[in-house]
């Protein structure tokens, strides 16, 4: 009897499988992006590329002269310094855009600050019209799509 298990004991160790599967790892599940951010999401980024744009013409403008023409300006009260702050403003609401639009829990926490900056000065000035309600009803829903980010 012993030596039948010390042969199966040997036989065990050297038995190798190879027609076994390999093993599953479940992929994590991300969340469809709601509509209302993906509106949001662009809404941003057509802002920021606006104001890239405005600053990138209004630089050209001021480096090669009559080669831009001054109709092409979008804001023609900013200096050069205003336009440098300008592209990094627009380049900031681009990447939040963008981060907005991949679902990142940072863009999301960004987004509702900003709003709740808005919301806040607007009540603190006395601006209640259809604006504060709009950005109250965005704070509200960005609050209530949370769980979407990860």
């Amino acid at each position: 009897m012993s030596g039948g298990a010390s042969a199966d004991a040997t036989g065990a160790a050297g038995l190798e499988v190879g027609h076994l599967p390999p093993a599953w790892t479940p992929t994590p599940v991300r969340p469809r992006l709601p509509v209302g951010v993906a509106f949001v999401s662009v809404l941003i980024g057509l802002i920021g590329f606006i104001m890239v744009l405005a600053a990138v013409l209004f630089v050209l403008g001021q480096l090669l002269g009559a080669a831009v023409p001054t109709s092409l300006e979008i804001f023609s009260a900013v200096d050069l310094f205003g336009a440098l702050i300008l592209i990094i403003v627009g380049a900031a609401l681009l990447s939040v855009a963008t981060s907005l639009w991949r679902q990142e829990t940072w863009a999301l926490w960004t987004t509702i600050v900003l709003v709740f900056g808005m919301t806040a000065y607007l009540f603190f000035t006395g601006f209640i019209t259809i604006l504060f309600v709009l950005f109250v009803v965005l704070l509200v829903y960005l609050l209530a799509v949370r769980r979407y980010f990860y």
